[in-house]
């Protein structure tokens, strides 16, 4: 195993400096579908998990709920997503997708499928799957919530911080 450090090439600070410009690239990509990273990893998960109440959602993303309930907000105004009384709990709200919000999520998924093309394109398909399942392997041993990036928690709690 090489060191690397000095020309910057150490595995630690590749996987941060791709990981940066990947979100970068990813949020640049987004913004003239009228979306944010934000956005789509909420939609994505009220895909997978209709119903869920924000309490929960806020649980899952690792954020405060009181941050989340801003965010949810403006998915709201837009269209994109609707509260509905919980059956389950009457003090709790339960979160759907809209068909504004479904067809939102298929814009999103487009991008983030041209995203992943143009980003691993110097790979062939088994370099990708290899790198796939190394980074998977690095996200579980790191306790990441699989699907679930970090910033969530990172940048909305500095938002609380600063208020």
């Amino acid at each position: 195993m090489r060191d690397g450090g000095s020309r910057g090439d150490s595995g630690a600070f590749l996987i941060a400096q791709v990981g940066a410009h990947a979100a970068f690239r990813f949020a640049e990509s987004l913004r003239p579908k009228g979306f944010t990273p934000h956005d789509a990893g909420i939609l994505r998960l009220l895909s997978s998990s209709a119903g869920i109440s924000q309490r929960e959602l806020a649980k899952r993303l690792r954020m405060h709920a009181s941050r989340l309930v801003g965010l949810l907000d403006d998915l709201e105004r837009r269209g994109l997503i609707e509260r509905r009384p919980s059956a389950a709990d009457r003090r709790l709200y339960a979160l759907h997708l809209t068909q504004e919000g479904e067809a939102g999520l298929r814009k999103i998924l487009e991008v983030a499928r041209e995203h992943q093309r143009s980003l691993l394109s110097s790979l062939s398909e088994d370099e990708q799957a290899a790198l796939t399942e190394m980074l998977v392997r690095i996200a579980r041993h790191q306790g990441l919530t699989p699907g679930v990036h970090p910033g969530y928690s990172r940048s909305l709690a500095k938002a609380d911080d600063e208020s």
